[in-house]
């Protein structure tokens, strides 16, 4: 009977209402609320029937369909923490619930938000207060980030700083500016023995030092070849502080330079003195098989040290290089000495870089990679189930989940020192509150309207 029906079509009217009132309320409640994403309620019709020319009509009435807008982004809001952290672009931050921890496996459901304001706990895990765990891949002990599974968390782990951690950086580079006198060799101006040290930090935060000597080759004519004057030549000698120098055999004799346990290298360093490279090396031989060779390809000698077991490769220079070893002028000058490494420092600060790196900063400027924390995508943001504490997970509406490096494939970048605000639009809300209103208004005017006709129809009868 249409009259029904029409009574139905109110009531449904009325229900439908309500949902978007219920939206609106929940997306005003969570203006303030950082990573909320708004609700929005559509209406679908119901059609019961089709029949053309029939004469009559029954209302279906109308059905109300929520969801939720995940994929809009709500604007960056700055702070002063480094690990309030939010995406800017596509993509959500893999978190945990810290109720999960201790059960977590890699069959649970992947949890994700888009933004979070992460502290420490009593023991390191960075957590926000509502008790989401930051999730990430642990680098390895030089900073590398290991080959992980990206369709998987099973290689994700809770992200740990310990404040009171301690690192070193050991020396793996050296770079050697040094002038020597170009009036050292000369017969007349023979320098003496010119000695510098540069200190290297050993895999175990150790402090050591190169000592490099610096002896002129002086001009003799009656030697097999010549040795002209000036000569131009040097004999470099490097010894590593770490090593003892031992300068005597058991039995009292001396040991020449190649016997003594602390020298890693001696070597005939040999300078140009023409007009177009003069002052510029020209050759560098090492006096034994033994020592490391000289890579005139690209300068540098590979010291295998004993102060942390390491080898540092030293620049020297190229031939023709003015960048390396020089002998020019009258004076002995360290011009450009620089070195990789540091001592043991103390954690100072944490921060999270655009591709999710998590670096840790330690007084002696030292810094250093301990996480990356990668970026969730799904084929259909829309589809994902939301949680509590601005949190979703996969659905079968969502499509599987894939682990990006940030800032790769469709994904943005992680930005610290920043929340993402709300996707709510107050005035908006409140114009659809006002329509809202109004529609239930009219919805309540046909049920009553449908009552008034059926009294009618019930005073017939008298």
């Amino acid at each position: 009977m249409s009259i029904s029906s029409s009574l139905n079509a109110g009531v449904a009217g009325l229900a439908a209402n309500a949902t978007r009132l219920a939206t609106i309320s929940d997306n005003i409640a969570n203006s303030g609320t950082y990573g909320y994403k708004r609700s929005t309620a559509d209406f679908q019709s119901m059609v019961i029937n089709q029949a053309r020319g029939a004469g009559v009509y029954s209302a279906g009435g109308v059905r109300a369909q929520t969801a939720r807008m995940i994929d809009q982004r709500g604007s960056l809001v700055s702070t002063s923490n480094s690990l309030d952290l939010a995406v800017s672009g596509r993509g959500f931050l893999p978190v945990i619930p810290s109720v999960t921890l201790d059960s977590m496996t890699g069959d649970r459901p992947l949890t994700m938000t888009t933004t979070g304001s992460f502290r420490t706990d009593a023991d390191g895990v960075l957590r926000t207060d509502s008790g989401l765990v930051l999730l990430g891949w642990p680098a390895s002990a030089d900073g590398t980030i290991p080959t992980m599974s990206r369709d998987t968390m099973s290689d994700l782990q809770p992200v740990i700083i310990n404040a009171n951690q301690t690192a070193g950086d050991p020396t793996s580079a050296m770079n050697l500016g040094v002038n020597l006198p170009a009036v050292g060799t000369d017969s007349a101006t023979i320098s003496d023995p010119l000695p510098l040290s540069v200190e290297y930090f050993g895999n175990l935060g150790t402090s050591e030092k190169l000592n490099i000597t610096f002896t002129p080759v002086a001009p003799d004519a009656t030697a097999t070849p010549p040795i002209p004057d000036p000569s131009n030549t040097w004999t470099m000698v490097i010894r590593d502080s770490a090593t003892a120098d031992d300068t005597t055999t058991d039995d009292g004799d001396p040991l020449t330079f190649a016997d003594d346990e602390s020298v890693m290298g001696i070597y005939t360093v040999t300078f140009n003195d023409d007009s177009v490279n003069g002052g510029t090396i020209k050759t560098i031989v090492p006096t034994e098989a033994g020592f490391p060779a000289y890579n005139s390809t690209d300068g540098r000698l590979t010291l295998s040290v004993a102060g942390g077991k390491q080898t540092i490769d030293v620049t020297v220079g190229k031939p023709g290089d003015t960048n390396g070893l020089t002998q020019l002028s009258s004076s002995f000058a360290p011009t450009s000495i620089t070195k990789d490494g540091s001592p043991v420092g103390n954690l100072t600060s944490v921060e999270v870089d655009e591709n999710g790196y998590v670096r840790a900063t330690y007084d002696t400027g030292f810094i250093r990679t301990v996480y990356q924390i990668p970026l969730v995508d799904v084929p259909n943001a829309n589809g994902l189930t939301a949680l509590n504490n601005q949190t979703f997970q996969v659905s079968p509406t969502s499509g599987s989940f894939f682990l990006w490096d940030a800032g790769d494939g469709p994904t943005g970048a992680v930005v610290g020192y920043a929340l993402e605000g709300s996707t709510t639009d107050v005035a908006q809300e409140l114009t659809n509150l006002i329509q809202t209103q109004r529609a239930y208004s009219s919805n309540a005017k046909v049920i009553t309207t449908v009552d008034e006709m059926l009294q009618e129809t019930t005073n017939i009868k008298r």
